[in-house]
């Protein structure tokens, strides 16, 4: 094996440790590098997740739109990624960025999980 087959082999190969969905997909939760605020909850698939590598910046698979997403190319508000971190399972990443705008939200919020379940005399509701 000459040396450029021997680093295209250990290039790919942190790829394989990842444990991809039926759909090619991993789930992946970004997260605020300096507050650790949870930001979202989106999907990669190996395109995605290289890009993501490569461009220091998350990039997305949408599964509505099934195309390459890269956060932020519509409203600006890019994710700049820190840190990528595998799970035990290997079927889930967590990406620290850094939030441009604190937007991470389509909503304009800067999470995502912003609806808390209250539980009040006529059951639980979700609550802002």
């Amino acid at each position: 094996m000459t040396s450029s087959e021997k680093n295209s082999a250990q290039a790919s190969d942190w790829l394989s440790q990842v444990s991809w969905n039926d759909q090619g997909l991993v789930a992946v939760i970004a997260q605020e590098a300096d507050t650790g605020d949870v930001l979202m909850m989106a999907w990669m698939n190996k395109e995605s997740l290289q890009l993501t590598l490569e461009k220091g910046e998350a990039v997305y698979w949408s599964r509505s739109r099934k195309k390459i997403w890269h956060k932020g190319e519509e409203s600006g508000h890019v994710q700049v990624v820190k840190s990528i971190h595998l799970d035990c399972d290997g079927d889930t990443i967590l990406i620290k960025v850094d939030q441009k705008d604190r937007i991470a939200c389509h909503t304009g919020a800067h999470s995502c999980f912003f609806l808390d379940l209250e539980v009040t005399p006529d059951g639980p509701v979700w609550k802002k």
